[in-house]
């Protein structure tokens, strides 16, 4: 049999080998190759091959530790698709070494450990070791610094506390020579305010503003940079509480230091008669606090000496035991609106508290235009914000959910808020029992030795002001500026009011530096008491 195909591959034949001119004929359908299928071929296969090499040269250069986007991509892909796990570069007994904590035994007494990581790399350099002993040797580095900047931050917390506890003597020399002064000086004992000025206290066309203090430089800083930014400051009427022992020296420093035209009172807790007569629940709440917690804490020795706590909780309990969680000024303001403005101010529709460690540097006058929405207290949220820091609270921040009590009653992530800078409506306030139920949570916290809270009047003023808060524009109350240098001084500058909340107040040399000029700047240091006493405000 012959096999004949056609030069033109269109026509095969097939011939029997005997002769026989019966064939088959087999017909092939026509097969045209244009140059556009050739192009296309050729280009499809130019760019694999370019592909291939470009993948190649980069897993070569990159080599076996490093790897690039593309090197990853034929790294990754590779593998799976021949159907091979990816094997870390990485030894296994690194990650079993580095995973097992070191003992005492292994860090204790020991010289030899690197205290550097130039030491380290030198020590591995010039020993060779394997991949145990750099895991042993890392290990041990690690944990050598890890020990020591925690015994370093909570060194930092112990003087800040110690710091932020005390009264400076600069502060303690102004009391001094202001309570001198008020005992010789027949100008340093004016009524304030005068007679003639005594019913505007009353009145409320003006605008109310409370200030509770014990501390006159910083009482003085909040009325003169209140007074300064108002754009009607004969309109603004600013009421002092202080305690009796700063009653002498606060009334020295107003009279001698008029801010005319607003109209400033000055008066003592040992003034008002609800003070010093029968039953006061803040007093009550406020020596039962202190029995408890010198016996819970056990003081400062003793909370810096438990090895076990993370630094940031040493620095919560430090700053529980801070003397100003445990004074009348920062107590009272919970009984002000309801009780004591009964009987100061009846007449009075609503006021703004202000604390001491706080800097107005806007006209406040447009809070009073807020509706309140029979709400009783206007304040700041405190979870929303760009500094996640200070802007991040909850009430999980503050109460421990952990007990019953605290978690069947409230949401652990809903949003606080803060004091400092608070509208009060005392309308729709004494038609509450918020202060029943301040003294029933107090009461309930010093029962359990603390379990439900443990710092501060914030908490019970979350729970009794729970349902009762508006919130207002962060605008008009800017919070953190004693607990982080990272404060963005722009956005500082650009605030209603700053809160230095937090220890490193601005009177205290442990301020942030970038920060103290925003309070320095209503210090007059030209005055003869700030002189005479070498406070330095601007340094």
């Amino acid at each position: 049999m012959q096999l004949h195909i056609s030069p033109s591959l269109r026509h095969v034949t097939v011939l029997p080998g005997k002769g026989v001119r019966e064939f088959i004929k087999v017909k092939i359908g026509s097969r045209r190759l244009s140059y556009r299928m050739v192009f296309y071929s050729l280009l499809f296969f130019t760019f694999l091959l370019r592909f291939v090499f470009v993948l190649t040269a980069v897993d070569t250069i990159d080599g076996e530790t490093k790897c690039s986007t593309i090197g990853c991509l034929g790294k990754r892909l590779g593998p799976r698709i021949l159907g091979r796990q990816h094997e870390s570069p990485v030894p296994e007994v690194m990650y079993q070494i580095l995973d097992e904590p070191a003992s005492k035994d292994e860090i204790q007494g020991r010289d030899d450990i690197p205290q550097t990581l130039e030491e380290f790399m030198a020590e591995v350099k010039d020993s060779r070791s394997d991949a145990r002993a750099f895991a042993i040797k890392l290990r041990a580095m690690l944990t050598l610094l890890e020990q020591r900047t925690r015994t370093a931050k909570i060194q930092e917390y112990l003087y800040r506390h110690v710091a932020s506890s005390s009264i400076p003597k600069q502060l303690h020399c102004l009391a001094l020579r202001l309570a001198a002064e008020h005992s010789t000086n027949a100008n340093a004992r004016l009524q304030l305010p005068s007679a003639e000025l005594v019913p505007y206290l009353v009145d409320n066309s003006f605008f109310h503003f409370v200030l509770a203090s014990d501390n006159i430089l910083a009482a003085s800083v909040v009325a003169s940079s209140l007074i300064r930014n108002a754009l009607r400051p004969h309109k603004i009427v600013l009421h002092i509480i202080t305690d009796r022992k700063t009653y002498s020296p606060m009334q020295a420093w107003f009279s001698l230091h008029p801010l005319s035209p607003a109209i400033i009172e000055v008066k003592g807790l040992h003034h008002f008669d609800w003070f010093t007569k029968g039953r006061v629940p803040v007093l009550e709440a406020m020596e039962k606090d202190q029995q408890v917690r010198s016996q819970f804490r056990g003081g400062s020795s003793a909370i810096i000496a438990n090895n076990t706590e993370k630094p940031y909780v040493i620095a919560a309990k430090l700053q529980a035991l801070s003397p100003k969680y445990n004074s009348v000024m920062n107590h009272i303001r919970i009984h002000l609106p309801e009780v004591c403005l009964r009987q100061l101010f009846p007449s009075l529709n609503k006021v703004v508290f202000l604390d001491d460690d706080i800097v107005v540097q806007s006209d406040l006058t447009p809070l009073w235009d807020i509706d309140m929405e029979g709400k009783v207290n206007g304040a700041v949220e405190t979870c929303r914000g760009n500094d996640k820091f200070v802007m991040s609270k909850r009430l999980k921040s503050y109460l421990n959910f952990s007990h019953p009590l605290v978690a069947e009653n409230f949401d652990p992530n809903e949003c606080a808020w803060a004091y400092g800078m608070n509208i009060f409506d005392l309308e729709a306030w004494r038609k509450t029992n918020i202060s029943q139920t301040y003294h029933s949570w107090v009461e309930e916290n010093l029962k359990s030795d603390l379990s439900l809270w443990q710092l501060g009047t914030l908490p019970p003023g979350l729970i009794a002001f729970h349902g009762h808060v508006h919130v207002i524009d962060p605008f008009w109350h800017m919070l953190g500026l004693g607990y982080q240098e990272n404060t963005s001084l722009a956005d500082a500058e650009s605030a209603g009011v700053i809160h230095f909340n937090g220890r490193a107040k601005p009177w205290l040399e442990i301020a942030f530096p970038k920060l103290i000029p925003l309070w320095a700047k209503y210090v007059d240091s030209s005055d003869k008491f700030i002189k005479s006493c070498h406070i330095r405000a601007s340094s």
